[in-house]
């Protein structure tokens, strides 16, 4: 697959001229009167790990290794930013800015409603221009890249596909590609902003569940937009007990511990099948028509997408135009480290886009993946065991998983191919047509995920090389 192109940097305004310091590595606003070194930048380790640029390769991008090394002891989730409470979601996370940035919450606030009436564009347009010297911490520099995303989201999909941009202004590109590289994150919408960010409890003491969960930012298609996004994270917070499992199986396999490498993996295997029944939730809170013809096209990104086969230049940050990938499930955490535990070999047309992923996740998640990838082989471990009991439990672990991306299958089914065709049925029909384009279906990526893979041979491909990942008897 193409990657993006190479960015080049153009000098910004007078108010970024501070460097915006983010855990012990400074982020040099783009500022005049002071040269960004990109290539003294680009020479530290970690840094500008985004997807869209070609300086430097992405560690997620390398050659696998051999499997043969070992993780340093102990593996602990709270060194990648992970946790047995909350597992990859952010826990508790902020619902407001500090004041400098109410212009960016005053429109973050009323997006349904700005997007519908077509007059985001404009207000982007009178938006001030912040400098990011004002956010401090990881809680805060979340909050503002999911505000900064759904307001990038909106902006370039407000006329649908047909009435795209090609420039994202500076008064929103700028400050969004800062708290980007302060992250480590690509400059659009991914799944860390759209689920593991975007939640809060509407009763503080309350459980985390459906109905005393709301989002905190939003995109036009209502209650079928918030319970996307809420089943979402439903379907993460099933899969927490899943990263205590893999820290203990691994642990297990280094100290030959089987009792509870057997109790790890029937934990894990639970784990799954409760991610199973959470993303049965889908149909009770999501109407297909709604998300086929109003929200898909707002986690859609700009490369491998015809709607904007160019790319986008992000004003004042790049001269030519940059790909980033849109929203995908394949940006889970938890799915590619069940895949690495269980020694799941994807084909190499899937593993590529797989790996392409690896680089919308927050660095300290693909670093728990990579970690996960360098421990000794699970699978070695339990075939020279000769434990019929391990053999059972990796086995229900690797079943699970498939019959996990079995029912994905069976949801994109339902939310794409069917309400795809109903769409185009609605289409045909004289007098169906609506003069708003907000609503009107799509059509570039009716074979695609918003991600930009051909959705279904992706689909059953890694469903079938995760059913060929069992032991057998």
């Amino acid at each position: 697959m193409p990657m993006g192109l190479e960015i080049s940097v153009c000098s910004m305004t007078a108010p970024y001229q501070q460097p915006l310091t983010v855990f012990a590595r400074p982020i040099l606003p783009l500022g005049s009167g002071s040269h960004w070194d990109k290539e003294r930048w680009l020479s530290t380790p970690g840094a500008g790990q985004t997807p869209g640029a070609r300086p430097h390769p992405d560690p997620a991008l390398m050659e696998p290794g051999d499997g043969s090394e070992e993780p340093p002891l102990p593996l602990e989730l709270a060194r990648f930013q992970l946790s047995e409470e909350y597992g990859s979601l952010l826990p508790e996370p902020l619902t407001e800015l500090p004041a400098p940035y109410g212009p960016w919450m005053e429109i973050a606030h009323d997006l349904p409603q700005l997007i519908t009436s077509h007059r985001l564009r404009s207000r982007v347009h009178q938006m001030p221009q912040l400098s990011t010297r004002h956010l401090h911490g990881r809680e805060e520099l979340h909050l503002a890249h999911l505000v900064l995303s759904f307001i990038t989201m909106g902006y370039l999909w407000q006329e649908g596909e047909e009435g795209t941009v090609k420039i994202l202004p500076r008064n929103l590109a700028v400050p969004f590609w800062e708290v980007s590289q302060a992250l480590g994150l690509p400059p659009i919408l991914s799944h860390v902003d759209f689920v593991l960010a975007n939640w809060r409890r509407k009763n503080p003491n309350g459980p985390l569940e459906i109905d005393n969960l709301d989002t905190i930012i939003a995109l036009p298609g209502g209650e079928s937009l918030r319970g996307f996004i809420l089943v979402t994270l439903l379907v993460e917070k099933a899969a927490v007990p899943g990263f205590k499992a893999i820290v203990e199986a691994v642990r297990a396999v280094l100290q030959l511990d089987e009792e509870t490498l057997h109790r790890a993996l029937q934990d894990m295997a639970e784990a799954i099948r409760d991610m199973s029944k959470a993303l049965k939730r889908m149909h009770d809170h999501v109407d297909p028509a709604v998300f086929y013809t109003v929200i898909r096209i707002f986690l859609s990104g700009w490369k491998d997408n015809p709607a904007m086969p160019d790319g986008l230049i992000y004003e004042g940050v790049s001269d030519e135009p940059m790909e980033y990938s849109g929203g995908s499930a394949a940006q889970s955490t938890i799915l590619h480290a069940f895949d690495e535990l269980l020694g799941i070999r994807h084909s190499e047309e899937s593993a590529t886009f797989l790996h392409r992923m690896r680089g919308y996740m927050p660095p300290p998640h693909r670093a728990f993946v990579e970690e996960i990838h360098r421990a000794p082989s699970l699978k070695q471990h339990v075939l020279s065991s000769g434990d019929t009991r391990l053999h059972v439990a990796f086995n229900q672990c690797v079943s699970a998983l498939a019959d996990f991306r079995s029912y994905h299958i069976t949801i994109v089914t339902k939310y794409i191919t069917i309400a795809a065709a109903k769409a185009k049925a609605g289409r045909a029909e004289p007098g169906t047509k609506s003069g708003s384009s907000i609503g009107k279906p799509p059509s570039a990526l009716e074979a695609k995920g918003t991600g930009g893979s051909h959705i279904f041979s992706f689909l059953k491909s890694i469903r079938d090389t995760t059913r060929e990942g069992m032991i057998n008897a």
